[in-house]
């Protein structure tokens, strides 16, 4: 189970993690790219407003990427399988590191354009199956911790990203291209490993009907002897789905039985988005100048947030024997309070010399809060609230949801960090707020419950107290 965690997530979440953290290192380098061969091919210097909308569109448009990646990842996942979707993706990202690589040498910054939407639509696919996947193929009593393996290889990718992109590595002049096409040896590490791995079992059993290829499956993944409880709990749910073929997206919005687990899925993973966790990257380079940090020491301090990132993922593994439930609520909570704390603290940053320090601490302090609350529990509630008929669909759409909202915060954050300055983490601590509040009202602890039980006990909430 924990070789198949690996060997699922160094080319699912991992992607997205890596690819969302390398850009930043190359900006300047690829600020000179594009006027070097705007004005070899065109004999003029490129305007300062065009520079600006092309490093736009090679950054934004990864996000595009992502949003297709997830409206086809769900489908992906229905025809080709769990694992055959993953497998088929790492030929994008594959492609997509040669277009970003050879983008310098041929002097064609349109490839580079388009390397980075490829590598978008891996991620948006990754992040869409892998979950899916290891949800099926994980125990009952150790889906949570198994499901963390999402936010752990997510964060791992993120800091893998930074130390990768110093400038002593592969972030000088001379190396970003091979920085942008390194995404290529997390897709081949993919391509190596996970044959060695069987489909997921409750996709070969409802979805093929295949009980042979199910048993066996099973056996690898939960042993000879441990296998059978877990095969007695699929059939029942292949008996009460009666043959019930994978949903589309558009048919969940339309049926009655999952109308409060979808809305849930929308407001958890919106929530994950519009957190502040974007404002808190954002200001953190000003908060680490404050407490005196020389600038050209702040990467390697930055490299500190991945670390924590990491290790409140990993530190959820264990702590998801607490609940999900408590977890969310908590990280929740907590970084609403953190809010809170870091307006003050930015509003008196030069009234005491010690305040700045209190800010840095609100910036590791609202990181951790975020990986052991909507960071690592938003990916195992998806796949926990829809049986196996709805939860492709549901993944499409919480992975729309995701990206869209992930965009329009790209667009609008820099509106409203103008605007409130530093009264925008007001903004985020109500939404923050809000969404615990929703969850404490709304979802039922999900901890060491089937797929089955756990849709019995949004029943009466999807039909009445009646029903």
């Amino acid at each position: 189970l924990f070789l198949a965690v690996c060997a699922v997530g160094i080319g699912g979440t991992f992607q997205y993690g890596y690819n969302v953290s390398i850009i930043n290192a190359p900006t300047q380098h690829i600020h000179k790219f594009l006027n070097e061969t705007w004005s070899s091919r065109y004999h003029k210097e490129l305007n300062p407003d065009l520079l600006t909308f092309l490093w736009s569109v090679i950054a934004s448009i990864f996000s595009l990427g992502g949003l297709c990646g997830a409206l086809i990842g769900g489908s992906m996942a229905i025809r080709l399988g769990r694992k055959g979707a993953l497998l088929m993706n790492n030929v994008i990202a594959i492609l997509a590191s040669i277009l970003m690589g050879i983008s310098f040498p041929t002097g064609l910054f349109e490839l580079l354009i388009a390397g980075r939407f490829l590598i978008g639509i891996n991620s948006g696919i990754g992040l869409c199956v892998q979950p899916l996947y290891i949800g099926e193929f994980a125990p009952k009593h150790l889906r949570g911790g198994l499901a963390m393996g999402t936010s752990i290889f997510l964060t791992g990718g993120i800091l893998t990203g930074q130390v990768i992109g110093l400038r002593e590595l592969l972030g000088g002049e001379k190396h970003w291209p091979l920085l942008l096409s390194s995404s290529c040896v997390p897709a081949l590490a993919q391509l190596l490993f996970l044959p060695w791995f069987p489909e997921s079992p409750r996709y070969l059993l409802i979805d093929r009907g295949d009980e042979l290829s199910c048993a066996k499956a099973l056996k690898r993944f939960h042993g000879s002897s441990e296998y059978r409880r877990e095969m007695e709990d699929i059939q029942r749910e292949c008996f009460a789905l009666a043959g019930e073929k994978p949903k589309k997206p558009w048919q969940l919005f339309t049926d009655r039985g999952v109308r409060w687990q979808l809305i849930t899925v929308i407001v958890m993973t919106m929530g994950q988005q519009l957190s502040g966790i974007n404002a808190i990257y954002f200001y953190a380079t000003y908060v680490f100048e404050q407490a005196g940090i020389l600038a050209e020491k702040i990467p390697y301090v930055t490299l500190g947030t991945g670390v924590c990132e990491c290790l409140t993922a990993l530190s959820c593994v264990r702590s998801n024997s607490v609940g999900r439930r408590c977890l969310i609520i908590g990280g929740y909570l907590l970084m609403t309070f953190w809010c809170t704390v870091l307006t003050f603290s930015l509003t008196y940053q030069e009234l005491y010399s010690w305040v700045p320090y209190m800010s840095m601490a609100c910036v590791f302090a609202f990181i951790l809060s975020f990986g052991l609350g909507p960071g690592g529990i938003t990916n195992t509630l998806t796949a926990e609230l829809f049986v196996q008929s709805s939860r492709p669909a549901a993944y499409m759409i919480a992975g729309t949801v995701s990206w869209i909202s992930f965009f329009t915060v790209g667009m609008l954050f820099p509106f409203i960090v103008n605007g409130l300055k530093q009264y925008c983490f007001v903004v985020f601590l109500l939404e923050c707020f809000f969404v615990a509040a929703f969850i404490f009202l709304i979802i039922p602890e999900t901890k060491n419950k089937s797929f089955l039980e756990i849709k019995k006990e949004f029943h009466k909430l999807n039909f009445g107290r009646n029903a």
